[in-house]
């Protein structure tokens, strides 16, 4: 490792620049975001079984009541899926990590589910006219970048039967003031990040006039064959949005009654119960 690859990579970067490493695809750290995925002592990787049973009970108020065919992008390894199979509807999961596909195959042989799982990037959608619900929960579309919100929701449209409904959450502008946070540094024998030693450099950058925070990891280890400088970076951007900003992007897109509601899931260590907001979009 050269020290000028650490300090470029610590700078900060102009929004949207991605990072030089993906989480969800590495063999090592997918087995802990499963392992995060599943416990009940943290929302890190998905709500608390509480706030999942709430939030599909929610969606489906919103809904008519018979059975449903329904589409999960970013499914994790099932949390929500089974609970909807398990109520009568026909759902689809779409994820791009092998490792929790498999884990929500395995739960749905074990439970006698049928469930349909794809292991899959949801921004190369392509479905056609399918689904009377499309969900994409726990934050997922704030994290894209504006290009891949506005594909995500063409492909949706397109997706949806006539009169079908995507119903999604983002993190808005309430959530701003609280979540800043100072620089740091870790090192480790072995850990989430990797399963040998190494140093973990965490920072918080914002980007006000885009509505724009970053949460930025940099993971520093022996040199390979693969990474030459021993230098990773794992970017996640989350952007905020007003109900009004919401509502104007999904219209933009040809959806018709848009509804954004607050306030539908309990409080977390992670964000208040009004700093989510959920929006329910009609074709």
């Amino acid at each position: 490792m050269k020290m000028k690859d650490l300090v470029a990579a610590s700078q900060k970067p102009l929004v949207y620049t991605p990072g030089t490493a993906m989480m969800w695809t590495d063999a090592h750290i997918s087995k802990q975001l499963l392992q995060t995925h599943l416990s009940q002592d943290t929302d890190l990787a998905s709500r608390r079984i509480s706030a999942i049973e709430k939030t599909i009970s929610w969606i489906l108020d919103r809904l008519p009541d018979r059975p449903l065919k329904i589409l999960d992008l970013g499914c994790g390894p099932g949390l929500y899926t089974k609970r909807l199979a398990s109520r009568g509807h026909q759902v689809t999961g779409m994820d791009f990590s092998a490792t929790a596909i498999a884990h929500a195959k395995d739960t749905a042989r074990e439970k006698g589910l049928d469930i349909r799982y794809l292991e899959q990037d949801y921004l190369c959608l392509d479905h056609e006219n399918q689904y009377d619900l499309v969900m994409m929960i726990f934050t997922d579309f704030g994290v894209l970048t504006p290009e891949a919100q506005c594909r995500m929701l063409e492909n949706i449209h397109k997706a949806l039967v006539p009169g079908g409904v995507f119903i999604f959450d983002v993190m808005n502008t309430g959530w701003v003031c609280k979540n800043s946070r100072a620089a740091s540094w870790e090192a480790f024998d072995a850990g989430f990040w990797r399963p040998h030693p190494h140093l973990v450099l965490s920072s918080w950058f914002d980007y006000p006039s885009r509505n724009v925070f970053l949460d930025q990891h940099i993971v520093v280890e022996d040199s390979t064959e693969d990474n030459l400088t021993g230098v990773s970076v794992y970017r996640f951007y989350t952007r905020v949005f007003s109900h009004g900003e919401l509502e104007a992007l999904v219209i933009d897109h040809g959806f018709g009654r848009v509804d954004c509601r607050d306030g539908i899931l309990p409080d977390s260590d992670l964000y208040r119960s009004e700093d989510v907001t959920f929006c329910v979009a009609q074709k």
